[in-house]
């Protein structure tokens, strides 16, 4: 199946590992250019993708990074297509652990540096543009241990809602991804955060239907599709990436 994805150009945030590294890989391989962006190892991560990835050194919580990173888009690529905002998960911990400051150091690089982002996208994007946030699936049930994302990411995926209705008319569409127990570091740690990690993934893979933790390569696959013109009359779903891990409809 033919993506379409030759020659467009998406900027990926949050893309020097894990999950927003992994989409853009995929795009990459897809055909795509891609300009990604983190807080430090950009250049590594762009120079491991090839001639078709530009790094650009910025957080997301910077209110400068969406000007930033659409310039570059252009200035390296001459387009601009879409773009994934995906950002490192905010600090662990239960009601009671985490501080006013992780809150709202959370809330400035997860909810409101993404909001930003897809703003300026949406402002410079023509039809058959594609805007993915890389969100939890906290946005449909609580995760134990991770307060800050339950409170963050169900708000943004309501945003991403929202956006979608406003931005269907322009033939621009708006999509979210669920990821759950996908097996990066990310996930390892909070696994080696219990006192028996091996029986906590034990636990946790016993609750996905397909009995396993899901690949990187897998998530970007997904990621890859929705952002490209082959899902065009996709817009304003929330499409866990979990192995069947909820169970709901």
């Amino acid at each position: 199946m033919d993506l379409g994805l030759k020659d467009r150009v998406y900027v990926v945030t949050g893309a020097t590992r894990g999950l927003g590294y992994a989409a853009a890989r995929e795009l990459v391989a897809e055909g795509a250019k891609v300009v990604l962006t983190g807080r430090d190892q950009v250049a590594a991560a762009a120079a491991e993708l090839g001639p078709n990835a530009v790094g650009v050194a910025i957080d997301n919580a910077d209110p400068e990074a969406p000007a930033r990173v659409i310039a570059a888009a252009r200035d390296a690529f001459g387009g601009f297509d879409g773009i994934l905002v995906s950002v490192g998960g905010p600090p662990a911990g239960f009601v009671a652990d985490n501080t006013d400051e992780q809150w709202q150091a959370a809330f400035e690089s997860v909810f409101l540096g993404a909001v930003r982002l897809a703003r300026a996208a949406a402002a410079e994007l023509d039809e058959g543009g594609a805007i993915g946030f890389v969100l939890s699936g906290s946005v449909y049930e609580p995760i134990p241990g991770l307060t800050i994302s339950n409170g963050l990411r169900p708000g943004l995926a309501g945003f991403a809602k929202s956006l979608a209705d406003e931005l269907g008319p322009r033939g621009i569409r708006v999509v979210g991804l669920l990821p759950s127990r996908i097996d990066t570091d990310r996930v390892r740690e909070l696994d080696e955060m219990s006192a028996d990690p091996a029986a906590t993934r034990a636990a946790n893979e016993s609750r996905i239907a397909l009995r396993r933790y899901g690949t990187p390569e897998e998530f970007g696959r997904a990621a890859a599709f929705l952002l490209s013109p082959a899902a065009s009359y996709l817009t304003g779903i929330m499409l866990p990436v979990d192995g069947g891990m909820r169970h709901g409809f």
